[in-house]
């Protein structure tokens, strides 16, 4: 349920319906900006020459990087370059599956003599591709349907990826559901397989059980198993409760649990896992566990397992930190990387429990193109890559020997961010708390100004540091932007993640008015000018945080949740629920009860904004329709834009505009 940050970097909400000038393909009117806000767009893009690297690639031996280069911050496909580590720069060789094709997720063989790419052309049909040496690039697949997430076998003679045969949505909970229609649960319910190309004919061969609907895998280096999360379908349901399994790669139906969370004794118990990683030997796999509220919203401690399913152990039991993404450099360290309040952190981590290395920090996002923190690792080279960026850092690809990481392309030499961010750190209630606060265009100390909150969904998640504020516009229009990380957050801990079980909207809604707080005693903001955001859990947040202050003066809420026990019976992915709140909403409403905002909204004052995809499947329409009743029952300024065709991620590019439009205008009215 976690905010999706590449939609917030135009703006999250919303503004006045009564302002319709223009019609979205999907037939709905579109509001006009004022021309105030017309201009802070205009300037707020100004940005876009900044060139964004994505996926970021070495070669096994550390001297070739493959890279993609597009106009988004998202890594969804752009022009794919190849050129030496040393010093990626623009110029280098251009990759291509034809003119108007997208490519991404650049994947070198095991000999670095072919790179493997996908490219969307004009079908909009995924497909692997090859390129080696002076050879243009060759076609490899002819599938239809969804292709993720590619992994060359360790001997070279196929490519493993994740594959829904004939796909009409995306995988995941993310993208818009389909219309509900037929037996529920039953009729068009879309498995996802880890499936494998053959490197020289392309022939498929379905390396999972057709029944089950894998997440992530990786190969065994003897390239004859595989290691793979799965559930029973419909996957965007069942992540939650998902178990490790490995497999005889051409015996997909003698798949075998090693993991089972929900039937592990110790700190994994009930909980999640990802990224399962064959160590260099193949007798152990190394992961990331812990309490995760979304597939690819990782975070959680490092733990060990035998391939056989035996000797599990916690890592790094008690980290005042979240481990996110890891490779093995041997069978005997991983190379990791890691939240730490609000830094980006990557170290060596012996299967000892030692450290080897004081690593490499930095106030800094890293990517790599593949999950959360993720970077490129060439075991033989010793050699590390990913694209990064913070807050007085554009963005640039880094690399080198972990021990000594730094930024090795040149690509936005002199480019600097348009607003002034920095970090906030501050104490509550025995809790060290962090976030972030973007100062208004133009900041002028000797005045004040107004300030939106903006609480990032999840709740297992992090806003960590980006070059630019992902709040879009809102700087642009005179407002300080403040990003807090609350208990239940990543980079503190597992013990921080866990905290706000049970207690959504008490423990993390007080730390973020400390943090509120914090800010007034330091910068020059206007308590009568305060304002409320959030999307997915920060639109629950939103909703329940107006009914326990009056101190916000506008609102509005993204996606959110204002009844958790109607909630439950109507989401898509209620499985996730179960961790959080401790039972079933059958067999303990009250505590479901406890965190509704629906039963607390006769105190509500503050004006509220109320936005949502119609087939949004995290959380879905009708909490939206309850909350804006209630709110205009009890008369408070409301309204309610639901976008048609659109699920918890928008995609439409009319929509996203126009849900920047209207945030800016919703503020505009009620705080300046």
């Amino acid at each position: 349920m976690r905010f999706h940050a590449g939609l917030f970097l135009l703006g999250a909400v919303l503004g006045p319906v009564s302002l319709f000038s223009q019609q979205s393909d999907a037939g709905m009117s579109l509001a006009a900006p004022s021309a105030r806000v017309e201009q802070a767009m205009a300037a707020a893009q100004g940005e876009s020459g900044v060139k964004h690297p994505g996926a970021v690639e070495l070669s096994p031996d550390g001297k070739q990087l493959a890279w993609t280069l597009g106009g988004g911050r998202r890594d969804d496909g752009g022009e794919l370059h190849v050129g030496s580590s040393s010093a990626p720069a623009v110029t280098d060789a251009v990759v291509s599956a034809g003119a108007g094709c997208k490519s991404s997720a650049p994947r070198w063989s095991p000999n670095g003599k072919t790179l493997a790419f996908v490219a969307t052309c004009a079908d909009k049909q995924p497909q692997l591709w090859l390129k080696a040496g002076d050879a243009p690039p060759r076609q490899l697949t002819h599938i239809k349907g969804t292709l993720t997430e590619p992994a060359w076998a360790p001997d070279g003679a196929a490519i493993g990826f994740l594959y829904v045969e004939n796909a009409s949505r995306s995988a995941g909970a993310l993208a818009a559901m389909k219309p509900p229609a037929g037996v529920i649960g039953e009729d068009g319910v879309e498995v996802q397989w880890v499936a494998a190309a053959n490197s020289q004919t392309g022939a498929l061969t379905m390396l999972t059980p057709k029944g089950l609907h894998a997440y992530e895998f990786d190969w065994a280096p003897d390239a004859k198993h595989v290691v793979f999360v799965a559930a029973n379908p419909p996957g965007e349901n069942t992540w939650w409760i998902a178990k490790m399994y490995t497999v005889a790669v051409g015996q997909p139906e003698a798949a075998k649990v090693i993991l089972d969370p929900q039937n592990t004794s110790g700190s994994l118990h009930g909980l999640q896992f990802a990224v399962p990683r064959y160590s260099t030997n193949g007798q152990n796999i190394a992961f990331i566990g812990g309490l995760m509220s979304d597939q690819g919203s990782t975070g959680g401690d490092i733990y060990l397992i035998g391939a056989d399913g035996g000797g599990l152990q916690n890592l790094t039991p008690g980290r005042k930190s979240t481990p996110v993404y890891l490779a093995w450099t041997d069978p005997d360290h991983l190379l990791f990387s890691e939240d730490v309040g609000g830094k980006s952190h990557i170290g060596l981590l012996g299967t000892n429990k030692q450290e080897l290395t004081s690593g490499w920090t930095a106030e800094q996002s890293i990517s790599s193109g593949r999950a959360s923190l993720s970077f490129s690792f060439a075991p033989a080279a010793r050699q590390v890559a990913f694209a990064s960026a913070g807050p007085t850092q554009a963005p640039e690809i880094f690399g080198g020997d972990f021990r000594g990481i730094r930024a090795i392309s040149h690509l936005n030499d002199g480019a600097k961010s348009a607003t002034k961010t920095v970090s906030m750190e501050w104490e509550n209630e025995g809790f060290h708390v962090q976030g972030w606060l973007t100062f208004p265009a133009r900041y002028d100390a000797s005045k004040k100004y107004p300030m939106i909150v903006n609480v990032h969904g999840g709740p297992s998640a992090e806003t960590g540091p980006s070059f630019a504020s992902q709040s879009g516009v809102l700087p642009e229009l005179g407002y300080f932007v403040f990003e807090p990380n609350p208990r239940g957050s990543y980079g503190q801990g597992e013990a921080f993640t866990a905290a706000n079980r049970k207690d959504f909207g008490y423990g993390d809604f007080r730390d973020i008015m400390k943090g509120v707080d914090a800010v007034e005693a330091k910068y020059p903001v206007d308590e009568k000018r305060l304002g409320l955001t959030g999307w997915s859990y920060g639109g629950f947040m939103t909703m329940f945080g107006v009914t326990q202050t009056t101190r916000f003066h506008a609102a509005v809420a993204g996606a959110g949740i204002s009844n958790w026990l109607s909630y439950y019976g109507e989401n898509s992915i209620d499985e996730w629920m179960t961790p959080f709140f401790g039972a079933t909403v059958y067999r303990d409403p009250a505590v479901y009860a406890k965190s509704s905002a629906i039963n607390y909204l006769d105190r509500v004052k503050t004006p509220t904004l109320v936005i949502v995809g119609d087939r949004d499947g995290e959380c879905p329409a009708p909490q939206s329709f309850e909350f804006w009743h209630a709110l205009r029952a009890f008369g408070v300024p409301t309204e309610l834009v639901v976008y048609p065709n659109e699920g918890h991620g928008f995609v439409i590019p009319a929509h996203i505009r126009d849900r920047t439009v209207r945030e800016a205008m919703w503020f505009e009215k009620y705080l300046q």
